[in-house]
């Protein structure tokens, strides 16, 4: 899929929840959601902080939400899990009622989810944190950050591909209105 007219210097991240900011054995179901007894020793939400350093040299980064908490809390108490400096960067999320019928949306792969949201707001750069990598055409490959669904962004391996992925998507951007804003 063809994305064109990139909207000036938008600078998206799709950000899933489950994989990558605690374990992905997660029970949402429940009030409040928890993590199964089997991941002991993690808690909810528990690399917030290792996702806010890795996103602060990239201020004009927003976040949009691509995580099936969305379509199962609704997008205001999904975006409210996030720690304060995440929340403020949160812009929308891949799933709308206004755009999408829940059981069309939530049989579409996260990659087919994602690309029809870059289709629709058009940044000049993206980039998807997932340990959900099934669809992903190799031509897109380079816009996944993969996480290891066990532990997501705990993992060291995982933030320096975080890293590597973020300075090659929005880097390059981030030099190009710095160059000129001179």
């Amino acid at each position: 899929m063809t994305v064109t007219a990139a909207k000036d210097g938008l600078q998206v991240l799709y950000l899933d929840f489950d994989g990558v900011l605690h374990p992905s054995d997660v029970r949402r179901y429940r009030a409040p959601p928890t993590i199964r007894v089997e991941v002991l020793g993690h808690a909810l939400f528990e690399s917030c902080d290792v996702l806010e350093r890795a996103l602060k040299p990239y201020p004009e980064v927003r976040i949009v939400l691509s995580t099936t908490w969305v379509r199962v809390l609704g997008f205001g108490r999904a975006r409210d899990y996030l720690s304060p400096d995440l929340k403020a960067r949160v812009i929308g999320a891949t799933f709308h009622t206004r755009y999408h019928r829940q059981e069309e949306f939530s049989a579409q792969s996260r990659f087919l989810q994602i690309i029809e949201d870059v289709s629709r707001r058009k940044p000049a750069a993206w980039l998807a944190i997932d340990d959900d990598s099934y669809g992903w055409p190799d031509a897109s490959w380079g816009h996944l950050a993969h996480m290891p669904e066990a532990i997501g962004l705990s993992d060291s391996v995982a933030q320096a591909l975080l890293a590597q992925r973020l300075q090659e998507q929005f880097g390059a951007i981030k030099e190009k209105f710095e160059c000129r804003r001179n």
